[in-house]
């Protein structure tokens, strides 16, 4: 529909919207009162220092079907357990798993982005759009966009809205269309990305919880993650045609034009010399690839196991964060030179620097989740609580079926108050992780689940970081938009993400698809 012939309807009143923004001022306060995560994780530590005390005296202990041992709870206020906490706290940092990984994949994404090359990706995937592929493909570039980590919102959404107003159609709804994609697709993506390093390793350390030698890799979920790619841009696609059209028919637009100068950059077509840069990294790519199909395909390669296959310990799946990292780093690098915005070899430091630089939040929030887990995992509290909970479900004869589904819904609950993937990972996976390995269901099955229930509710939480940007992004085309617009876009994209994910999960789960390279469905006890 063309600017001009737009009609022109009163948006609903905030009124008409009432019980929910009853719930939301709710939402909004309750996570207010909640403390920074560093705090949190630091309180709860402490919290677990003083449980681990009292339920010490109370002589509470549970058998572990593993191995048949009585696990009892370890009073970490004693001074055996006070000396070991001293003398660990920064082997707890370093050795947390997920920030080696986070880092070694962080400074190839790093040059990748910085380069340009993600956000031309981006730029390339909008240009030239059929009116017709519109919805689709912006859908498809958000959930492809964590690629490019959280600059992905500062691209993709303002990239929505002018290509649907490039072809005719009202830039609200690309705007809340990218949103939802980027946001609601975070843990759907084509590649291996940071998030995926961080799950990862919350994951391995709460599965040690049950089994020393469980590791949780950062490919553990990348066929699901990349078939779920497409399941959000689907549901994304039918929400929107099916029922976001018309209530975009209904928005009366106030600004019809970005104000000049905003935006410049993401509106520009690629050039001709970012296509050949393109064509360099797409090259680099394969000849990546094949180096590595040529070193892993010897029976005897460094890259196999003693056995000779791909398992987790093999060279493959236990450097696999290095080499992802290696071939963001040389593929922006190419990238780089053949664009000229890498002219000298100190910009590839300089980048890297750049790229880890929004991560440094999370670093610090990594000093202070590695304490927790490792006093939770020292009292024994994780191990009790996973045991005394999967006894339990099996005394209520609850299915895995239906255990799957509490945990979907626990977590969608969860992120409404706790908007940071790593930060509600990190709080739920040390009981969720356990206690469904005693129940036969594996890590990377529970945290496929957790994907799904973090992702599809960010959109419609005030307390998401980036739910103001939005807002603002709106106001661009439509300066009285508010709370109230906003969700009355989100909503319907949430729920529509929230169930056709979980069926393709549940499918998945059925089928016994592997969720990744050797991730299998169910997990047995050694």
């Amino acid at each position: 529909m063309s600017p001009s012939s737009r009609r022109t309807v009163t948006a609903p009143k905030t009124d008409d919207l009432n019980w929910l923004m009853r719930a939301l001022v709710f939402i909004e306060k309750a996570g207010n009162k909640l403390p920074h995560p560093f705090w949190l994780f630091l309180g709860l530590a402490a919290l677990v220092m003083i449980l681990s005390w009292f339920l010490a005296e109370a002589g509470v202990s549970a058998v572990n079907p593993a191995d048949g041992d009585t696990v009892t709870v370890v009073n970490l206020l004693s001074q055996e357990s006070l000396r070991e906490i001293v003398s660990n706290v920064v082997t707890n940092y370093v050795t947390f798993p997920a920030l080696g990984l986070v880092l070694v994949v962080l400074f190839g994404v790093a040059v990748a982005e910085r380069s340009g090359l993600i956000p031309t990706l981006m730029r390339s995937a909008l240009t030239n759009v059929s009116p017709r592929w519109i919805t689709l493909i912006v859908a498809l570039v958000g959930a492809a966009g964590s690629m490019a980590s959280d600059a992905a919102y500062m691209i993709v959404i303002p990239l929505g809205g002018l290509a649907f107003k490039a072809v005719g159609r009202n830039p609200v709804i690309g705007i809340a269309v990218a949103y939802a994609a980027t946001s609601g697709g975070y843990s759907a993506a084509p590649f291996v990305n940071s998030l995926d390093a961080i799950l990862g390793g919350i994951s391995t350390a709460a599965a040690h919880i049950i089994d020393e030698s469980y590791t949780v890799t950062p490919v553990a979920n990348l066929y699901f993650n990349f078939v779920s790619m497409f399941a959000v841009a689907l549901a994304v696609t039918l929400v929107t045609e099916l029922l976001l059209t018309k209530r975009g028919d209904q928005l009366e637009l106030t600004e019809e034009d970005v104000p000049e100068g905003q935006d410049a950059d993401l509106s520009q077509r690629v050039t001709p010399v970012e296509k050949r840069g393109m064509i360099v990294a797409l090259i680099t790519l394969l000849a990546c690839v094949a180096l590595i199909v040529a070193l892993a395909w010897p029976a005897n390669s460094f890259l196999r196991d003693a056995e000779g296959g791909f398992g987790p310990e093999s060279g493959l799946m236990a450097g696999i964060a290095a080499i992802i990292g290696f071939g963001f780093f040389v593929i922006g690098i190419s990238y780089g030179v053949a664009t000229g915005s890498i002219r000298s070899a100190n910009d590839i430091p300089e980048m890297m620097v750049k790229g880890v630089a929004p991560f440094v939040t999370v670093l610090v929030l990594f000093f202070a989740a590695a304490q927790f887990l490792a006093l939770f995992r020292m009292s024994a509290l994780g191990e009790i609580l996973a045991i005394k909970g999967a006894e339990l479900f099996q005394s209520l004869g609850a299915s895995s079926l239906v255990i799957l589904l509490g945990a979907w819904l626990l977590v969608a609950l969860g992120a409404l108050f706790i908007t940071s993937g790593s930060g509600l990972w990190t709080l739920m996976a040390p009981v969720l992780v356990p206690m469904l390995m005693l129940l036969g269901i594996s890590p990377e099955t529970t945290q496929a689940v957790y994907r799904i229930g973090d992702s599809t509710t960010n959109i419609i939480s005030p307390m998401s970081p980036y739910f103001v940007m939005v807002l603002g992004f709106l106001q661009r085309y439509k300066k009285d938009a508010g709370i109230g617009t906003l969700l009355s876009l989100t909503i319907p994209l949430s729920i529509g993400m929230f169930v056709i994910w979980g069926m393709l999960f549940f499918a998945w789960w059925a089928l016994g698809i592997p969720w990744g390279p050797g991730a299998e469905i169910s997990y047995s006890l050694p």
